[in-house]
C-alpha cells in the first residue's frame, strides 16, 4: 500500500457528516480512498480531514506504528469479511492478526474469583489442548485483563483492542501490561491519537473484538454489559459463541446463565469442551493417516491447497481463497469435492482440516 493511499484512507474515515455505511460502500465500490477522494473531492469538505490525515501520518512513523486499510493482506482476513469493518486499523505489536485459531474472551469488569479462576485454568488447559491461538481482549478491568495475563503467563500471543488512539492507555492502571502485550501480542485500534476513551468507542471497539476472531468466550455477565454486546455482534457475524455457566441468582452468572438458558451461547466448563466444539485439532489427537497416492487425481489447484494445509493446517475459507488466489466460490466446490475423497474435512467456523 503506497503512502498516498494511505493518507486518503486516513482522512476518508475523519470526514463528518457522512454515515460509515456510505464511506464504507463507496471505498470497496470504487477501490481505494484515494479513488473516492477523486470522486467525491467536489461533494464533501476534506480540508480538516487532510489536516487531520497529515498528522497521523507523522505520529504513526514516529511511533513505529503500522497502518492496514481493507486493501491489505496483513489486515484481520476474518474482520474484513464484516458487513461495518474498519476502513482502517492501527496496529504495534509483533502476534500475526491472522492466525489460524483466534478467540476472545470477554465478561464483566467486576469479576469474582469464580471468573478468575475459570480464565485461568481455561487458558492453562487450552495451551495443552491447541497452543497455537491468538487470544484477544479489551485490556478493560476484569475478565480483560485477566486473559490477557494468563495469555501471556501460558505462553500464548494476545492482543487488545482499544477505544481510544494509540498515544494512551485506558485505564492507565493496565500500562504495564500493555508494554509486555507490545512483546507477545500488540495492541490494536480503529481510532487516530487524540482520540479520546468515550462510552460509544467502547460499543464499537467490541466488533473489532468478535469480528476479528473465530469464536467468543464469555466468562461472567450481569444481565447488561460489554460482553453480552460483543457475543450479540459475534452472533451476527455468524461466529461461535459459548459461555461458562454460573451459580444461580449471583449478580455477575446472569447474563451467562439466560445466553445458555436461550441458547444463545453454547455451555462450556473446560478447554477440551471448547476445543471439541470447535474441532480444533489437539495436541494428543493422533488423526487417522490418509495416503496421498490414493488420490493421484487431484488437479494443480486442489493441489496447491493441500500443499498449503500441509504447511498450515486448520485454515477458514476465505483464508485458503487469499493464500491460493482461488475465487471463493471455485474453492468451495473444491473443497467439497476434496472431503468427497477424504483428503480434508470441514470443522465449525468455515475452517477446513487436511487429514494426515
Amino acid at each position: 500500500m503506497s503512502s498516498e493511499e494511505l493518507y486518503y484512507s486516513i482522512a476518508l474515515t475523519r470526514l463528518t457528516g457522512v454515515n460509515h455505511a456510505v464511506i464504507l460502500e463507496r471505498y470497496q465500490s470504487l477501490g481505494g480512498g484515494k479513488a473516492v477522494y477523486d470522486e467525491c473531492k467536489a461533494r464533501f469538505s476534506w480540508d480538516e480531514a487532510l489536516r487531520r490525515a497529515a498528522a497521523e501520518m507523522e505520529f504513526i512513523e514516529k511511533n513505529g506504528i503500522k497502518a492496514m486499510t481493507l486493501q491489505d493482506d496483513d489486515y484481520p482476513q476474518r474482520l474484513k469479511e464484516c458487513p461495518d469493518a474498519p476502513i482502517v486499523l492501527f496496529y504495534k505489536g509483533e502476534a500475526d492478526l491472522n492466525q489460524c485459531h483466534i478467540i476472545n474472551i470477554v465478561g464483566t469488569r467486576h469479576c469474582t474469583n469464580y471468573g478468575q479462576d475459570i480464565v485461568r485454568r481455561f487458558v492453562r488447559d487450552l495451551r495443552q489442548l491447541c497452543p497455537d491461538v491468538l487470544i484477544v481482549s479489551g485490556l478493560a478491568y476484569g475478565i480483560d485483563v485477566c486473559a490477557h495475563r494468563q495469555a501471556l503467563d501460558n505462553g500464548f500471543e494476545t492482543v487488545g483492542v482499544l477505544a481510544h488512539g494509540l498515544d494512551q492507555i485506558y485505564p492507565p492502571h493496565h500500562r504495564s501490561i500493555a508494554v509486555e502485550m507490545l512483546k507477545q501480542g500488540g495492541l490494536l485500534t480503529e481510532y487516530m491519537s487524540q482520540t479520546q476513551a468515550l462510552p460509544n468507542n467502547f460499543r464499537q471497539r467490541n466488533r473489532i473484538v468478535a469480528g476479528m476472531s473465530d469464536a467468543t468466550i464469555l466468562v461472567e455477565s450481569a444481565i447488561k454489559g460489554g460482553g453480552l454486546i460483543t457475543c450479540r455482534v459475534a452472533q451476527e457475524y455468524g461466529r461461535d459463541v459459548f459461555a461458562f455457566p454460573g451459580a444461580v441468582g449471583m449478580p455477575f452468572s446472569e447474563g451467562c446463565n439466560r445466553m445458555i438458558r436461550n441458547n444463545t451461547a453454547a455451555l462450556i466448563t473446560s478447554a477440551q469442551d471448547f476445543v471439541e466444539s470447535m474441532g480444533w485439532q489437539t495436541v494428543k489427537q493422533k488423526p487417522e493417516a490418509v495416503e496421498r497416492q490414493l488420490f493421484p487425481d487431484l488437479s494443480a489447484e486442489e493441489q496447491q491447497v493441500v500443499a498449503l494445509l500441509q504447511q498450515t493446517n486448520d485454515l477458514q475459507l476465505n483464508l485458503i481463497s487469499v493464500k491460493t488466489n482461488i475465487p471463493i466460490g471455485q474453492l468451495t466446490a473444491m473443497l467439497f469435492s476434496l472431503e468427497m475423497k477424504g483428503v480434508v474435512k470441514p470443522l465449525a467456523g468455515g475452517t477446513y482440516h487436511l487429514i494426515k
